[in-house]
């Protein structure tokens, strides 16, 4: 941000009513979407960002003597920050559409202590300062054919209002663009890398109502919708629907003409409840929910759970990158997620550590892949580093990294979607807690992703992707139910790069294992060049002590 929208900022903050003494800047969209990683804290006297460790060496290089930079884990939360350095009537100003429900209740309740306030404003400020902002483009909704989604659409209306019935719940707000789009089996271009739509769903036990851009929807798409019977309505027209759903006065135009015609009174047509009726509750995710729309309804008819379509979406055709390829060589390549840009990349070299981090979009599919290679001769730090990050799940890949005083500052693995998001809950592998993460279960996939990044000198990530599969195992203590791992990704890690030294029999084995299926599985899509490449990176590697 320029130094003169700082003040541009400060400015308009001041003359709010009431006045702000701080304005937080999320990095979520309506959706709670996040392009960026990073939050900003404007106060009268201080910018600050706060990030996490992927990029603490990025953002060194690139803000401005006028932000400070606030590292996530070590640094006190921005919520923590205000409530320490701020004063104790102090009003913090938010725009409700980029702050989840959980994240707007835990700053509410930070605040309390001191007497600080949190404000919701009317308009984003950061928008009214913004005014070489691109034009919106109006990007065509598409449909996701069934051979590609799996279930159908009314098949998954099905379940999912089995599901409300079941928990007593009389609808569903769904707010994270990746449910969407698999609810209704739909797909989009909106976020660069993930091909999905500006849209919100709303599916009670009678409708299902879809909110988007009309100029976007196709009469191919409509007519596919409207057989599932599924209302398309204006994307800004959800907050008024969300206060007539919480007050029982929902329902679809259709039912509405239908009783219009046959003159019935339509007002009450959608209730929720009466005085005989148990009460019907609305379920939101307050993860992704934003607080704008949670603040429509009435707190005691909100289900504030896990939204029931999270699980259920995680259970050739080329569209595009699945995010921005990471290409980075040396010093670069200590910078977790590193983009090149002029004045900032480097040449490839005999003497340096190359990381390569890339994934695409198919409509069968999504990849995420990263290898690390050496076009010279490493040195012995680097292939003990390498050797080191060679290793599988969390807490034991960190082990050979711990046993020599070093870490790294990003989970292990991520869900990752079948042509949605390259990084899909709501399962993780990570070293820290997260409230919403659930256990791994049978068909989910999640990469591995491993790595050691030495400030100024050099990174070293490998990743791939696994199935979550049902163990086959002797026995099957407390009749619970074992699971393993399946490899789905087929590249040759780098043999120069391993001190074998270092590596157990049993690994060099699974070294060896792993090569044999890449030439298996990679054979009959290469040339005889790359055959020749393809044998000798693969070919066995023996143990010292052999």
């Amino acid at each position: 941000m320029a130094s003169d929208s700082l003040d541009e900022l400060r400015s308009l903050m001041r003359s709010h009513s009431p006045p702000l003494d701080a304005l937080v800047v999320p990095s979520e969209d309506n959706h709670q979407t996040y392009i960026i990683s990073g939050l900003a804290l404007i106060t009268m006297n201080e910018a600050l960002l706060w990030t996490d460790g992927r990029y603490f060496l990025q953002a060194t290089q690139q803000l401005s003597d006028r932000w400070k930079l606030m590292r996530i884990g070590e640094d006190p939360a921005v919520e923590n920050w205000i409530v320490d350095n701020l004063q104790s009537d102090a009003t913090v100003g938010i725009d409700p559409w980029c702050v989840s429900v959980d994240t707007a209740q835990r700053w509410t309740q930070a605040f309390s202590k001191s007497g600080q306030k949190l404000i919701q404003l009317s308009v984003n400020l950061v928008d009214e300062v913004w005014r070489d902002r691109p034009a919106v483009e109006i990007r065509p909704v598409t449909l996701q054919p069934f051979k590609f989604a799996g279930c159908t659409v009314a098949d998954k209306l099905k379940n999912l209002r089995e599901k409300l019935v079941q928990d007593k719940a009389y609808g569903v707000i769904v707010t994270a663009l990746d449910e969407v789009a698999w609810l209704y089996n739909i797909r989009g271009n909106d976020v660069s890398y993930s091909p999905v739509v500006y849209a919100y769903a709303i599916v009670t036990t009678d409708l299902a109502l879809f909110y988007v851009d009309k100029r976007k929807v196709s009469s191919e798409v409509h007519s596919s919708l409207s057989e599932n019977d599924i209302e398309v309505r204006e994307y800004n027209t959800v907050s008024s629907d969300v206060s007539l759903l919480a007050s029982g006065k929902l329902i679809s135009s259709f039912a509405a003409k239908a009783s219009e015609e046959n003159g019935e009174n339509v007002i009450n047509a959608g209730h929720i409840e009466d005085g005989s009726q148990e009460k019907k509750l609305i379920w939101i995710d307050p993860a992704s929910c934003c607080l704008a729309l949670y603040s429509n309804l009435n707190s005691d008819q909100v289900l504030m759970q896990q939204s029931p379509l999270a699980l259920a979406k995680a259970i050739k055709h080329f569209k595009g990158l699945s995010f921005p390829t990471i290409s980075s060589v040396g010093p670069n390549a200590s910078i977790i997620h590193y983009k090149p840009e002029a004045g900032t990349c480097a040449e490839l070299d005999a003497d340096s550590i190359y990381l390569f981090d890339s994934g695409a979009q198919y409509q069968d599919g999504t990849t995420d892949i990263t290898r690390t290679v050496h076009f010279g001769k490493p040195s012995a730090h680097e292939k003990a580093c390498y050797t080191a990050v060679w290793h599988t799940l969390d807490i034991l890949s960190r082990i050979p990294l711990w046993k020599n005083g070093l870490d790294y500052r990003h989970g292990t693995g991520h869900g990752i979607g079948s042509y949605l998001n390259v990084h899909e809950g709501p399962h993780l592998i990570s070293f820290k807690h997260h409230a919403r993460n659930v256990p791994l279960q049978a068909s989910m996939t999640v990469t591995d992703e491993p790595g050691y990044y030495e400030d100024g000198n050099f990174g070293i990530r490998l990743e791939n992707v696994l199935v979550v599969k049902e163990a086959d195992t002797k026995f099957n203590f407390g009749e619970k139910g074992y699971l393993s791992f399946e490899h789905i990704t087929w590249a040759p890690y780098q043999k120069k790069l391993m001190n074998l030294n270092l590596m157990t029999p049993e690994e060099i084995s699974w070294v060896n294992s792993y090569h044999s299926t890449c030439k298996e599985v990679l054979a009959p899509y290469l040339n005889d060049q790359e055959m020749e490449w393809l044998k000798k990176a693969t070919e066995p590697i023996a143990s010292p002590a052999s």
